[in-house]
């Protein structure tokens, strides 16, 4: 879709003040007319651990980060969260939609209803996304979780590999894609591997938010 494209797609991103995984993934994408312009969330509790205090205070702090944005023309703007997306909290600025929405849609468009999940969070949480997906309309045959409360940047593949080789291989084989939820992980250098092993395709939370971003000229996302 970016390479098909006749005009630049300008996408504001709202990360995480801690978050090195999103910007590191996108550059190594290639895209030529897909440009992401980014502004830091620094929440009122100055936590980078995920709990209530962290996911309010980056939706608090949305606003003024897609304020520093303003003099930019944006043609989509996301939370570049995907807990945050689920869990609740302040009202997010209209027309800023987060990491978990790109998922959502990304598995929509793909006619994918049945999902394995494999996540760097605690088990909590996962279970919590697995629910919100199943009220989005996907359902969840299994999940998984390394439950880290921090640190996600320095998970290292090998890890990511071994914890997805931890589901279910019934739930596997029954699944339509394998999802690798967070932003904050490293997980693009994994995804030509996990297709090879299971022969279905594999989606982190970033690869959603590009293919939200590459998709607008195609008026999918209007």
């Amino acid at each position: 879709m970016d390479a098909a494209s006749d005009r630049t797609v300008r996408a504001g991103l709202l990360l995480p003040w801690a978050n090195v995984a999103v910007e590191t993934e996108l550059a190594r994408l290639g895209l030529r007319h897909t440009v992401f312009h980014h502004a830091r969330l620094v929440p009122a509790s100055r936590t980078t651990a995920i709990d209530a205090s962290f996911w309010h205070g980056l939706r608090e702090a949305s606003a003024q980060a897609l304020d520093s944005l303003s003099h930019i023309p944006l043609d989509a703007v996301m939370l570049a969260c995907t807990s945050a997306g689920f869990t609740g909290g302040p009202p997010l600025p209209g027309g800023v939609r987060t990491a978990f929405d790109a998922l959502v849609q990304a598995l929509a468009r793909a006619g994918t209803s049945r999902v394995v999940l494999a996540t760097p969070y605690p088990a909590p949480v996962s279970e919590a996304e697995a629910a919100a997906f199943a009220e989005a309309g996907v359902e969840v045959l299994a999940h998984t979780s390394l439950g880290l409360i921090d640190g996600y940047p320095g998970v290292p593949p090998a890890r990511v590999l071994a914890l997805v080789d931890q589901l279910p291989q019934d739930a596997v084989g029954s699944a339509e894609a394998v999802v690798l939820s967070c932003t904050g992980w490293h997980t693009l250098s994994v995804v030509t591997e996990l297709e090879r092993r299971y022969g279905k395709p594999v989606l982190s939370s970033n690869l959603a938010m590009a293919l939200l971003a590459a998709q607008i000229p195609t008026g999918v996302d209007a």
